[in-house]
């Protein structure tokens, strides 16, 4: 950093109320209700390594205790505008900040240092909230006879002391938590604009909580649709912030050499201060709905302390995903670091395979969420009646209804990965060839999309059971993989290839542990239906394919007869997307592949549909 920037070496003091983080990145699908009230763990962030960067999934993901269902259909309209919104102004806000910090080492001190305070707080709080405390929470509102009130003050009150402590500690701690998630490769300079970063970002923790825990009151008082707008805010602070940095900074390029502490100040605060907002809108909305935060410090006997059980197991569960992130954190820094050597190699490190990570959460959390959030009730209702079967045929239902979509998605943005990634990302100091890189590495992720579903759908099985030990260990095995596949790759291929080698291990912990995974289900369920989910993909997989041979003839033609321009891209790619749409559902009807009529209703009406036909 220039002279002017803050020594790191002690803690910066922070603001009474730090202006939360923008660590938007990745709040992942932070919290939970029950299934029929009971605890249903839904450890965050699935994938692996990764704390979903985009907090918009959090609330989008959050599944409804059944009597609720009447209320969520009549705000399904509501909720739908909501997650929309949220995701368009996601992809704003993860553009502006791609413009103003770049896919250099800078952009990575960045990336790193907003993503810890996710990491933590799924860690420390993430996990317990999800799995424990939030059931427990809905039943005391729906069983109290003050409808819950003194329970949830309680909660608040103990989330928010904890957390808050947790916070000075972390940020105190800041230089400690650098070094273990950045690459000993980071010069001087690197390191030391990544602890004051992490500084300004860190308080994003008590924020996150906070949100996750408004969130949750609202909900168990069937006001849904307010955190599903949330995320808005968030993102509108955050593309401002990322706009006024631009303004800032002279340099087309930042480097860590060149930016000083009040340029790293505005933006670490300025993304702080997003996830702040995203929370504190929410206060006003749960006055109307009639709850007043009183804090509470009576703790003892308050049952605050149940199922220590299953927090254990979900604890282990973010805990391997979380070594297997500093794995990958490290070597995609690292290869940032090693490419800045080499100018004819263009940037890719930990922001281009966070940002390309975030295109492969897309399909996902529009198609997969929306359709397994609303089979959860419905299996949980199954296992309180002793329908184990009926479980396995939700399975079997979930499975194909989210691959009808999720498998021509898979095929469209592996052919249209590296357009799409230049039209979005080329930007401020984002070249075009960094831009268009990130849609390599994007590719490689799209090799694991189908089977990440599938995990997905499978996860939700065993926690229908509230079976939180054998998903624990199944992730420990899954990421030993990941972290092995990832080493091996990264270090046998050459430097420009080493991130879009970390993103194929990650693709084939997936492949290899969804099989396993299937098997062990099936011994909890009964028969799972093998056969004829391996037929609906097999169908599926041969009408994508269709699509995408129109998918890749028709860019390969307009793209030579139009510029390379930004908008250039954007045309050609939405009429290739477009005719591989039509194809795609052409060749469905053909082929019976009936599913896809199934999903147009999820989509539309967010409520369940009809079942599978096999």
């Amino acid at each position: 950093m220039s002279d002017d920037s803050l020594d790191t070496t002690v803690p910066i003091p922070l603001e009474p109320k730090p202006q939360d983080n923008e660590s938007t990145t990745d709040l992942t699908e932070s919290v939970v209700s029950a299934q029929n009230l009971e605890p249903e763990p839904e450890p965050e962030p699935e994938p692996q390594e990764h704390p979903d960067p985009d907090p918009e999934l959090s609330e989008s993901d959050l599944p409804v205790p059944a009597s609720d269902e009447p209320n969520l259909a009549q705000s399904s309209a509501a909720m739908a505008v909501g997650t929309i919104a949220s995701r368009l102004t996601g992809m704003v806000r993860d553009i502006a900040i791609v413009a103003a910090i770049g896919f250099g080492v800078f952009g990575d001190t960045y990336s790193v240092a907003n993503t810890v305070p996710n990491i933590i707080y799924i860690l420390i709080a993430g996990g317990a909230l999800n799995a424990i405390f939030i059931p427990q929470l809905v039943r005391h509102m729906s069983d109290d006879s003050d409808g819950g009130k003194i329970y949830a003050d309680r909660l608040l009150t103990l989330v928010a002391v904890f957390l808050l402590g947790v916070t000075v500690l972390v940020v105190a701690l800041a230089p400690l938590i650098i070094g273990i998630y950045g690459p000993s490769a980071w010069s001087s300079d690197d390191v030391n604009t990544a602890i004051l970063f992490a500084r300004f970002c860190l308080p994003q923790i008590i924020f996150y909580g906070l949100f996750a825990m408004f969130s949750q009151v609202l909900n168990a008082r069937k006001q849904f649709t307010a955190p599903m707008y949330a995320p808005i805010v968030n993102n509108v602070v955050v593309i401002i912030t990322a706009l006024l940095f631009l303004g800032v900074v002279q340099s087309a390029n930042p480097t860590t050499a060149s930016i000083t502490s009040g340029q790293i100040a505005l933006l670490g605060l300025g993304t702080t201060l997003g996830i702040a907002a995203q929370a504190g809108v929410l206060i006003p909305v749960m006055r109307r709905a009639g709850y007043r935060w009183s804090p509470r410090f009576d703790f003892a006997g308050a049952g605050l302390g149940k199922v220590r059980y299953l927090a254990g197991w979900t604890f282990l569960f973010v805990l391997t995903n979380q070594i297997s992130y500093v794995v990958i954190t490290r070597l995609a820094s690292k290869a940032n670091v090693l490419a800045s050597a080499d100018p004819a190699i263009s940037s890719a490190g930990f922001t281009s395979y966070s940002r390309a990570y975030l295109l492969f959460m897309l399909p996902h959390s529009i198609i997969t969420v929306s359709i397994v959030t609303f089979l959860l009730p419905q299996m949980s209702r199954a296992v309180a009646a002793g329908r184990k079967s009926d479980v396995a045929r939700d399975i079997g239902d979930g499975t194909l209804m989210a691959s009808a979509v999720i498998v021509p998605a898979a095929v469209a943005l592996f052919l249209g990965g590296p357009y799409l990634a230049q039209v979005l990302f080329s930007f401020g100091a984002a070249s075009a060839d960094e831009a268009r890189f990130v849609g390599v590495i994007l590719q490689a992720f799209m090799l694991g999309l189908i089977p990440f579903t599938v995990f997905y759908v499978l996860l939700r099985g065993f926690y229908s059971f509230e079976n939180t030990k054998t998903p624990a260990l199944i992730n420990i095995g899954m990421n030993l993989i990941n972290i092995v596949a990832a080493v091996t790759l990264y270090s046998v291929v050459d430097v420009r290839w080493k991130v879009p080698a970390l993103a194929l291990g990650y693709s084939l912990s997936y492949v290899i542990t969804v099989p396993i995974t299937w098997r062990i289900l099936s011994r909890t369920t009964g028969p799972l239906p093998t056969f004829g989910v391996i037929r609906g993909l097999v169908r599926m997989l041969i009408a994508a394919v269709l699509a995408g041979i129109a998918i890749w003839a028709v860019l390969s033609l307009v793209t030579q007869g139009l510029g390379s321009s930004r908008i250039d891209l954007l045309l050609a790619l939405l009429f290739a997307y477009a005719i591989g749409a039509g194809a795609y559902i052409a060749a469905a009807r053909i082929m019976h592949i009936e599913q896809i009529n199934d999903v147009t209703n999820v989509v539309r009406d967010r409520l369940p549909t009809l079942r599978v036909k096999k």
